[in-house]
C-alpha cells in the first residue's frame, strides 16, 4: 500500500503543480522561494516512506512544501543580503587604501622603536599583557615579581609608547580608571 500511495502522491503533485506554485508564491510573496521549495517537495516525496494514509493528500502535499520554504527562509536570514555583501566589498576597499597601508605601517615601525627604548623587563612584560594577552598574575610569576610591579611596568611601558606616538594615555582598570595621565596633558 505505501508505493501505491506514494505514486498517487506524485500524480497528484505533478497534476497540480501549476496550482500549488501559484498559491504558494502568493503565500510566500516570491516566485523563487515556491520554485525552490516545490522542487524539494518533489525529491521528499520521491525519498520518503509514505504512512499507510493520508486523509487530505493535497493539503499534505502543499504543508510540505510551506515548511521547506519556512526553513529555506530562516536559513537564509543568517546569510548576508547581496547590498549587505556590496558593503563589505567597498569597506574592503576603503580599508585597503593605499595611503592608509603606509600611515599603519609607520605607526607600527614607531611603536616598535618606542617598545625598543624601553627596559628590557618593561618592555618583555607589555608585549605579554597586551600582545600576548596574559593575565597579569601570570606575568608576574614569570619574571619573579609582584601583580603590583607588573602593573606599574605596563602603565610605564604604555604611556612611554603613547608619549612616543603622540597619543593619550587613558588608564582603562583599576583606580583613575578612564581618565588621561597628567603627566601628559
Amino acid at each position: 500500500m505505501p508505493e501505491a500511495l506514494k505514486a498517487s502522491l506524485r500524480a497528484l503533485f505533478l497534476n497540480r503543480y501549476a496550482q500549488f506554485r501559484r498559491h504558494l508564491h502568493m503565500r510566500l510573496g516570491s516566485e523563487d522561494l515556491a520554485n525552490d521549495a516545490l522542487h524539494e517537495t518533489y525529491l521528499r516525496v520521491e525519498n520518503m516512506t509514505p504512512p499507510s494514509a493520508i486523509k487530505y493528500p493535497s493539503a499534505y502535499l502543499y504543508r510540505i512544501a510551506l515548511n521547506i520554504a519556512e526553513d529555506q527562509r530562516k536559513s537564509n536570514a543568517r546569510m548576508l543580503s547581496v547590498p549587505e555583501i556590496e558593503g563589505l566589498y567597498e569597506l574592503a576597499d576603503e580599508l585597503a587604501d593605499p595611503g592608509r597601508t603606509l600611515e599603519a605601517k609607520n605607526e607600527i615601525e614607531a611603536l616598535e622603536r618606542a617598545l625598543a627604548e624601553l627596559p628590557k623587563r618593561r618592555r618583555l612584560i607589555v608585549i605579554a599583557a597586551r600582545v600576548d594577552e596574559m593575565p597579569h598574575r601570570e606575568i608576574a610569576v614569570r619574571f619573579g615579581v609582584s601583580v603590583r610591579t607588573v602593573e606599574k611596568e605596563l602603565r610605564a611601558g604604555l604611556e612611554h609608547c603613547c608619549e612616543r606616538l603622540g597619543r593619550d594615555f587613558i588608564q582603562r582598570f583599576g583606580p583613575g580608571a578612564g581618565k588621561q595621565s597628567k603627566q601628559y596633558e
